[in-house]
């Protein structure tokens, strides 16, 4: 993959004004105010803006109001409910509570609040010539119209100084008594709860200052550390991402990202930071930029990542599910808890929601769409490696199905675009086609989870008794149906054997997490067999499995470095090792002895190739480790009879077995059973009938033709 983030740099640019400022003032007289006095300096339009940042407007301190701006609001939220002009002319002075003469400052509550946490760090030292920040502000910035700021105060889940939560129907906000109020042309209302934001007729969120959720200045402070950890190397981290990650996996606006980070904006959330650079570590070595230079601390950035996320759960954005959702890619997470919390916020922020239509830039809603759909594949993914339930039901899931314009990243304040080449094109539509493929895939394997594996459906295959199997089979025949036409109705360009000019492929996650589905709903069939069952009907249904354990072990030869060393989905670590665990199912299952000591043959091979293949896929080394432990759980299997001493038993007399031709009792299996059951050879009399190989009619051995016709191998 080789998509362009690169940016080389050329004249220099003058540091941006910060995302989340307020629109300039209207231009008053200045007051003798201290606000008004610059020494040294030339006031321009961006020093405006911080002064309104740091003080209320005449008529919220008149009233002893608190007083909020929004992100590209021209009045504060209180003046433009009383159709009042909003002015800063009055001193600041008597805003600060306590003074005890002209050189002390704020009371320490005062301290707290006038913490510098507003202003954005300021931007790294970051040579390498690829997505690179700005030199520090000069002592004249351009006018605000001139730059390209990106519009996140029309956003709904991306602003940096307030946050919004769903409220529900049932919640004390009724949705009868919110159209009451009065929504200005921002749909927006004020309360002294919070300000109410609309976004269509039935939708309604709570914006909430982050000002007053617990240790809010520790953000800056975390992103410096987190920087710090990677410097001088972060331009290049973020180009692995952004090459290796993001195709395959777009939870991100890639463009509005990499135009706020060259401008020298540093406002990101730092666990998304940190995840997008533990994410990159992994391909450290492969980079000729990085691979000679000391790799950074891991579990300093896992560390800060993780604690910066716990914090900015309390006042929840879409990068805060961004960057859970990445962290919970790290090859060695499994956590479980993170998930079930990611989902909360999700659900807080309105992501199980149609945004179609709302109030929102388009852009925002192409985003919250994917955000969306990488949470649904997180949770449903993790209810099947973990065994545990799904948290996210189709009752209360209202997401659209995802479509090409979802991906579009236009109107997000830039409009300077790099042009793709023909290559990077075909990547990114790759990618995209991949991610689809991806929802639609995990929609069938949460059908199979729902039908197959829930305390109810567990319920019903145990009253069922002996029909179990054929109640099992019943529900099976809709869902297989499905995935063979999900399967057969793949894009070509995300077949495995599409061509691709890239390094890297993603490719094969999809593909194994499809043997992953077929295998989760053959294993449920399998378990339900029992020795009694019909011969042919277990013949039939344990060759369908053999049939799937083959094909899978098959598709995991066939991968190629390109496949080995790219992304791979966080499931994908145990989907490897669902085709060990079904192959030791089917050993422990196995009615003969030979038929196991295939599958033990089968699964030593499996086990070679993945160890081999963890070179260059270091994750493989756990599923190798699985497989060793349920070798060991099956050196407690009982030594199984060969088909030679099972048609013993059933009375064939032995001298029956030593007419059998010559080598055939060792060859195939069915050939095995064929001549070992026959007593004898003489010509069939008129009237007689074959009954099949038991005692007497009605055995249900099953036919000949059926038997012999689906060997598998």
């Amino acid at each position: 993959m080789t998509t362009a983030v690169a940016i080389q740099p050329a004249m220099p640019r003058p540091t941006p004004v910060p995302i989340a400022a307020a629109r300039p003032k209207k231009q008053h007289k200045s007051s003798p105010g201290k606000e008004n006095q610059v020494t040294g300096k030339s006031v321009g339009p961006v020093a405006n803006i911080r002064t309104r940042r740091e003080r209320p407007c005449d008529a919220c301190r008149r009233r002893k109001s608190r007083c909020v701006i929004h992100e590209g609001a021209v009045l504060c939220v209180l003046c433009e409910f009383h159709k009042q002009e909003c002015t800063f002319l009055q001193s600041p002075l008597p805003r600060k509570r306590k003074v005890v003469d002209g050189e002390k400052k704020d009371s320490p509550s005062g301290q707290k609040k006038s913490k510098p946490v507003d202003v954005e760090p300021p931007p790294l030292a970051l040579p390498t010539p690829t997505i690179t920040a700005t030199a520090p502000s000069p002592p004249h910035q351009p006018p605000l119209g001139s730059l390209h700021i990106p519009h996140l105060g029309e956003t709904l889940g991306l602003q940096q100084r307030q946050h919004s939560r769903y409220i529900g129907l049932s919640s004390p906000f009724d949705s009868l008594l919110v159209g009451l109020s009065h929504f200005d042309a921002r749909n927006e209302s004020p309360t002294d709860l919070g300000t109410l934001r609309r976004v269509n007729d039935h939708e309604c969120f709570i914006m909430l200052p982050d000002e007053n959720t617990h240790e809010y200045g520790e953000e800056a402070d975390t992103l410096r550390q987190i920087e710090l950890c990677v410097q001088p190397h972060a331009p290049a981290l973020l180009e692995l991402y952004f090459r290796v990650v993001h195709p395959s996996f777009p939870i991100l606006q890639m463009h509005l990202f990499v135009e706020r980070y060259r401008n020298g904006d540093r406002s990101f959330t730092p666990a998304l930071m940190a995840g997008m650079y533990i994410l990159a570590l992994n391909w450290w070595s492969l980079d000729p930029k990085l691979a000679h230079h000391p790799r950074p601390d891991v579990a300093r950035l896992e560390a800060l990542a993780m604690t910066s996320l716990a914090r900015s759960m309390a006042k929840p954005k879409l990068s805060t599910v961004q960057a859970g959702l990445l962290l919970l890619q790290r090859p060695e997470a499994d956590n479980w808890s993170l998930t079930t919390q990611l989902v909360a916020i999700g659900q807080e922020l309105g992501l199980h929601l149609d945004c179609s239509g709302w109030s929102i830039p388009r852009w925002e809603g192409g985003l919250r769409k994917r955000i969306a759909w990488a949470l649904y594949m997180q949770d449903k993914w993790s209810s099947l490696i973990h065994g545990r339930p799904s948290h996210i039901f189709s009752a209360n899931w209202a997401v659209q199905p995802i479509t090409d314009d979802d991906f579009k990243e236009e109107g997000d304040g830039y409009d300077t675009r790099t042009e793709e080449t023909e290559n990077e094109h075909e990547e990114n539509f790759r990618g995209q086609t991949l991610f689809a493929q991806m929802i639609g895939l995990t929609q069938i394997m949460a059908e199979v989870m729902d039908t197959f594996y829930t305390q109810v459906a567990i319920q019903d295959f145990k009253n069922a008794g002996k029909n179990s199997t054929s109640l099992i089979l019943a529900r099976a025949k809709p869902v297989q149906i499905k995935l063979r036409q999900w399967h057969e109705r793949l894009p070509a360009n995300v077949k495995m054997n599409a061509p691709t000019k890239s390094k890297f492929s993603s490719l094969g996650y999809l593909h194994l997490a499809y043997f992953a589905t077929e295998i989760t709903l053959h294993r449920r069939i399998v378990q339900s067999l029992t020795s009694d069952h019909d011969p042919y009907g277990l013949f039939m249904i344990r060759n369908a499995a053999k049939t799937r354990l083959i094909s899978a072990m098959d598709f995991v030869n066939r991968l190629r470095p390109e496949h080995l060393q790219s992304f791979w989905y966080f499931a994908s670590k145990i989907n490897f090792t669902l085709i060990g665990t079904f192959g030791s199912l089917l050993w422990a299952t196995a009615p003969a002895q030979e038929e196991a000591e295939f599958y033990k043959t089968r699964l030593r091979e499996y086990r070679w190739t993945l160890s081999v293949s963890s070179n260059r896929a270091q994750f493989l080394d756990y599923a190798v480790s699985m497989l060793d432990a349920s070798r060991s759980m099956l050196n407690n299997l009982a030594e199984k009879p060969s088909l030679a001493q099972q048609i013993s038993s059933v009375g064939v007399p032995p001298k029956a077995v030593e007419r059998s031709p010559k080598g055939m009792g060792s060859g195939s299996p069915m050939q095995g059973q064929i001549y070992g059951q026959m007593p004898e050879l003489r010509r069939m009399q008129s009237g007689e009938s074959f009954h099949g190989f038991g005692s007497g009619p009605g055995s249900g051995a099953g036919s000949l033709d059926g038997s012999v016709g689906g060997d598998g191998q």
